[in-house]
């Protein structure tokens, strides 16, 4: 196996990472966005809930940024 055809299997590889990567952190956006709308519906407003959904929001956002990351190392 020549140079070429080892960086042809490290990008497959690469690529399958990233889309691997991808399905698993649109997965986790899809949990804290219902989790999310689970807290919007609850009838009570306590220092518990709102600390929940600050750290819901941050994981939330963190996780659309590494989206967002990989999403531009495909391009």
């Amino acid at each position: 196996m020549d140079d070429r055809e080892y960086e042809n299997t490290d990008l497959e590889i690469d690529q399958k990472l990233i889309a691997e990567g991808a399905m698993q952190l649109t997965g986790e956006i899809k949990v804290l966005e219902a989790w999310l709308r689970e807290l919007d519906e609850a009838e009570e407003e306590n220092e518990e809930i709102l600390a929940v959904r600050k750290s819901y929001n941050d994981m939330l956002r963190s996780r659309k940024e590494m989206l967002s990351t990989l999403e531009k190392q495909v391009r």
